[in-house]
């Protein structure tokens, strides 16, 4: 039995869309370069008589990402403006589609919401960059898988039964 990925069913990073809904209203982020979210779950250490290892339990989680734009755009910035000088904090929901023509995988689409940007580049000049961008850190709280990759290898029961056989064989 063999099974591998095929080149073609890689996704490219530069296949997808990102929206971003503020107040209600859709965006497309077009000036963005990148974008990481991560998980990150929080755990508490629990130990216990009888066992020396440490244990760790679940407590929550957190999210974080970073996003690269071009500088091109000043909403952003308003969003963090309408803080600074309204006391009005500006949550958004941010929707990331990869999706590969070329892939049999389909897609997978994530939804970021109550997300909160942590800082931005307010003002910016560089005169030994060709091209300005800015990276904005943010959290959210909830993340929502709507669309999911299908498999890239797709193992048939006989092939299965194959591999469990040479298991016990050994």
């Amino acid at each position: 039995m063999s099974a591998y990925i095929k080149a073609k069913d890689a996704i490219s990073g530069k296949e997808g869309i990102l929206i971003a809904n503020i107040a209600g209203y859709n965006h497309i982020v077009a000036e963005c370069k990148s974008i990481n979210a991560k998980m990150t779950k929080n755990k508490a250490e629990f130990r216990s008589l009888g066992h020396r290892a440490k244990q760790y339990k679940a407590t929550g989680w957190e999210g974080s990402g970073t996003m690269t734009v071009h500088y091109v755009t000043s909403y952003w910035s308003i969003l963090m403006t309408s803080y600074a000088t309204l006391g009005i904090d500006a949550y958004f929901t941010l929707i990331l589609t990869n999706e590969d023509p070329e892939s049999d995988t389909g897609k997978q689409t994530v939804v970021l919401t109550d997300c909160n940007i942590d800082d931005i580049d307010i003002a910016k000049l560089d005169v030994d960059a060709d091209i300005l961008d800015q990276e904005i850190n943010f959290t959210y709280s909830q993340a929502l898988i709507t669309d999911m990759f299908k498999p890239a290898v797709q193992l048939n029961e006989k092939d299965v039964e194959e591999y469990f056989n040479k298991l016990n064989e050994n």
